[in-house]
């Protein structure tokens, strides 16, 4: 019996053999430098019993077997009007490379009795898998749908890998169709109107301002220089840089006042008391409160309320593919391509679970004692510095045992736990500096999941002061817990406060009416644009950095360094674009979220199995063949549009 297995990268189907063939398999050439084929012997699969051990053939793609494009010979640049291809046809594509793999796939398909697809268990990888599926069958009649399954797995941990072999299911067909619908949709909106727009401005944008930035070869002229592209997700993002850029542009600082008092005692020295109504924005109603005070009360204020209680931070939720790159944007000053990337060769490396998942709630029959045993072996090596932590988290000593289940949270996938070690650093562990430090945020992370609460003890004191309350807080850290793991998170005890009780009566050291005035928000960071294109679903978690990264290489973006924070900026185009298409009545279209945040919602129902590919295509392509008549009607709007915002921003 031969079963041909086809992972999508050749580093997962390298670890998989060594791990089905027991340490035993060959490597033969595949035709393509960067795969190869792996043979080897295996007896576990279901759909096998009774027929012994399988000869194995485990090879790979890297990444999307095919393309999708419009036939260049009638649909090319300059060779069609551009709405005609919101209805020309779609060709399936290879590279060249492309063509050396489904070679490959085709041959080593021809005597296989099944197909086992070991592709990442997500949308984009179930598509990759029905692509691997179509190119086996073309050389065997035999791969029916009936000899095809897939694997299910999120790390490549020994006993994990062969549990997933025992253990396949089938390609989900909902989800290829919902990655085929973005397809086609992505380019026919992507290709109209990049086609429209560099037709549009690209006399106004200079080939120096753009740099070599492309959509792709058929997008592009031989004598097009200046491409100025479009996409579904990468307008929205941009939305994202200039609305803030704009709100500090036109921000006008206002002046508030505030009265603060100040208390003294000889044990804690000066203590400032808020006013409990905050700012205000008017001088004379404040001074009136103010003048009130003095008169009723003088330098004399009364305690009238004393609260001390019992509080905490909470550790972290179980860590999902956007906090991972929140939080390294962050913490760690990388951005998200950076962080994704370095994820991604840690799981091929087989140091932590698949790095793509939206859950963010462990399975309750997860060994997660397990997990962090293999943090605590390299103690007394000394290999890592959260080692000594990880023994105590599951100490059998007396009172040292600190382990809690950790936190749930409201997201689940149903696909893949959250992102966690799975082995521990290896004194032959061949890092680079940014997957080491991507590797010990993970780590650290997952041992402040399984850890307790911070406590502390709060306590406020609430003056009156002529009728006008004043208060004041102070924190004492009692227990540390998951904070000695996590230095990322700061809670720490403050000056400590009077020792006052209440009806007590005390002297008011200084009373001050004082004023400041509103601060322009900050510039966006890339960790915020992440918050947000999450909470709106623009992209997903596994392509919200590709986005970030697209906008900045379109050059709409650049990236400020400002001491030790790096933030975002629109340059004139991007500032533009969005201004323009805003001009022309789109933006809720365009530069807003909502049209992608539908689209994300529509492609869901067709996983679901709520609606077909062929109704979601039809529903949104025939919105954007109106949004691009409407552009195209008002090309001098948006380059009216241009010469304002580069006239202001000069």
């Amino acid at each position: 019996m031969k079963v041909l297995c086809v992972a999508e990268k050749n580093s997962i189907a390298k670890a998989v053999s060594q791990t089905l063939g027991g340490g035993n398999c060959n490597a033969r050439d595949s035709g393509y430098m960067y795969v190869k084929n792996y043979d080897f012997s295996f007896d576990g699969f279901p759909f096998a019993q009774g027929t012994g051990s399988c000869q194995v053939t485990m090879t790979s793609v890297a990444g999307h077997l095919t393309g999708i494009d419009f036939p260049n010979e009638r649909y090319g640049w300059g060779k069609c009007r551009i709405d005609e291809l919101f209805d020309a046809p779609i060709n399936e594509v290879f590279d060249k490379n492309q063509k050396k793999i489904a070679d490959n796939i085709r041959k080593e398909a021809r005597n296989a009795n099944f197909l086992m697809i070991w592709t990442d268990c997500d949308r984009e990888g179930e598509y990759i898998g029905w692509e691997i599926s179509r190119e086996a069958s073309k050389n065997n009649s035999r791969l029916t749908s009936n000899q095809i399954y897939r694997a299910v797995f999120s790390h490549l941990e020994r006993r994990h890998i062969i549990d997933a072999a025992r253990r396949p299911q089938r390609l989900d067909m909902g989800s290829v169709n919902a990655v085929g619908t973005r397809m086609e949709i992505d380019l026919r909106a992507g290709v109209t109107f990049t086609r429209l727009l560099t037709e549009t401005m690209r006399n106004k944008v200079s080939a120096n301002t753009m740099g070599n930035s492309q959509h792709n070869n058929n997008n592009r002229r031989k004598d097009v220089s200046t491409v100025i592209s479009y996409g579904t997700c990468q307008f929205p993002t941009l939305g994202f840089v200039v609305d803030r850029f704009e709100r500090i542009r036109n921000f006008i600082a206002e002046e508030f006042w505030y009265i603060q008092l100040e208390i003294e005692s000889s044990e804690n020295g000066m203590t400032a008391f808020a006013w409990e109504r905050g700012n205000l924005f008017d001088r004379l109603t404040v001074f009136t409160f103010y003048e009130n005070c003095i008169e009723l009360a003088g330098n004399r204020a009364k305690v009238v309320d004393v609260k001390s209680r019992p509080t905490s931070k909470y550790r972290p939720l179980p860590l999902t593919t956007v906090e991972l790159q929140k939080n390294c944007a962050r913490f760690l000053k990388m951005n998200a391509k950076q962080s994704l990337d370095a994820a991604e060769k840690l799981y091929q490396k087989g140091f932590i679970s698949y790095p793509r998942t939206e859950t963010d709630t462990f399975p309750k029959n997860m060994n997660l004692r397990s997990l962090i045993e293999k943090q605590a072996q390299l103690g007394q090596e000394g290999r890592s510095v959260w080692a000594n932590y990880a023994e105590q988290l599951i100490s059998s000593s007396p009172g040292s045992n600190k382990f809690k289940t950790p936190r749930s949270g409201s997201h689940d996938d149903k696909a893949h736990p959250p992102i966690h070690p799975i082995i521990s650093l290896g004194r032959q562990a061949n890092l680079s500096r940014v997957e080491h430090q991507v590797y010990e945020y993970v780590t650290r992370h997952f041992l402040a999941c399984c850890s307790e609460d911070a406590k502390g003890q709060s306590t406020t004191l609430t003056l009156d002061w002529g009728g006008e309350r004043f208060t004041a807080t102070g924190l004492v850290v009692l227990e540390r817990n998951f904070l000695e793991v996590y230095p990322w998170a700061k809670w720490e005890t403050t000056k400590r406060l009077p020792q006052l009780e209440i009806n007590q009566e005390c002297q008011i050291s200084k009373a001050r009416m004082k004023s400041g005035s509103t601060s322009p928000p900050k510039p966006m960071t890339e960790s915020e644009l992440i918050m947000l294109m999450d909470a709106n679903g623009i992209g997903t978690d596994a392509t919200i950095a590709e986005h970030i990264e697209k906008i900045q290489t379109r050059n709409y973006v650049r990236s400020e360094k400002v001491g030790k924070e790096t933030y975002l900026q629109p340059t004139t185009l991007g500032v533009a674009l969005v201004h323009g298409f805003e001009a022309i009545g789109l933006e809720d279209s365009f530069a807003k979220p909502f049209q992608r945040r539908e689209m994300e919602v529509e492609l869901k129902q067709i996983c679901e199995g709520l609606r077909t590919k062929n109704q979601v295509v039809d529903d949104i392509v025939n919105k954007y063949r109106r949004y691009w008549a409407k552009t195209n009607g008002s090309k001098t709007t948006l380059l009216q549009v241009y010469d304002r915002v580069k006239a202001s921003m000069s």
